[in-house]
């Protein structure tokens, strides 16, 4: 009797207060099923991956907005109605070091050529003329159509940086706030400027029409400006350390109901 005794009480103390065996280490577990081989986030792998999801993703959106529009605009008076993803916010989100420099150009390439395949795809499958094309409308001059442009831009951008780059518990819902500001830049935009908001949707849609205005550079420019524009503001509320306020302001409601 007193041996088991001696023997119950020699594993117990090999035991923890819940019961499981300390003295155990579990193997140490691989990070993903590629550690072996040492990938990390910016090799030329995990580049590739990125540069085939923007492509196919920006193929797939701008070919759908491409072929709606020419729908839309052989039935009723519209100049454009663009959508897609956007190059200048992948500049945005590397100056918020979202994405590494590397990762922003690997990213950008795919998605212009993607609008330019997305284009001429839309335009070889639908008959008669193209018209998906950016445009200046109801007497927009030129340096309206830019400012225009820009503020539509950092609306979007704003909207990604604040609701997508930020990590909060939200971070699900994103989609919704993002795809509600590119609806009201559509709004705001498409009858003075036909809404680029995106180079890579404006070049694809040239390239398909054959025809450059001589103010394309408005769907280049106003973009990276918007998306600067935006970064600015988000850094401004970033050394302002926006969130105590905001934590703040949310503690006080609670105090109140309470």
């Amino acid at each position: 009797m007193s041996n088991e005794s001696n023997d119950l009480e020699k594993n117990i103390s090999h035991l923890d207060p819940t019961g499981v065996d300390n003295a155990y280490i579990p193997p140490e577990q691989p990070e993903t099923k590629h550690s072996r081989f040492n990938i990390d986030r910016d090799t030329l792998r995990n580049h590739f991956i990125a540069a085939v999801g923007e492509f196919c993703g920006t193929f797939m959106f701008l070919w759908c907005a491409y072929v709606i529009c020419n729908v839309a605009n052989h039935d009723v008076a519209l100049t454009t109605e663009p959508e897609g993803s956007h190059p200048g916010q992948l500049i945005m989100i590397a100056l918020g070091f979202a994405i590494s420099p590397a990762r922003c150009v690997v990213m950008w390439f795919p998605q212009i050529i993607a609008g330019m395949a997305a284009g001429g795809a839309a335009s070889a499958m639908t008959p008669g003329k193209v018209l998906f094309t950016n445009a200046l409308g109801l007497g927009c001059s030129r340096s309206r159509g830019l400012f225009l442009e820009m503020f539509g831009t950092a609306v979007l951008c704003l909207t990604v940086l604040m609701t997508a780059v930020e990590k909060r518990e939200t971070n699900f819902m994103a989609a919704l706030p993002i795809g509600i500001s590119l609806f009201m830049a559509h709004m705001a935009l498409t009858g003075y400027t036909g809404t680029g908001v995106n180079p890579a949707r404006s070049l694809g849609a040239a390239v398909a029409a054959r025809y450059f205005p001589h103010y394309h550079w408005i769907y280049w420019i106003s973009p990276l400006l918007g998306a600067f524009l935006a970064w600015s503001v988000w850094q401004l509320l970033q050394i302002l350390d926006y969130t105590t306020y905001v934590n703040a302001e949310k503690a006080a409601g609670q105090k109140k109901e309470d």
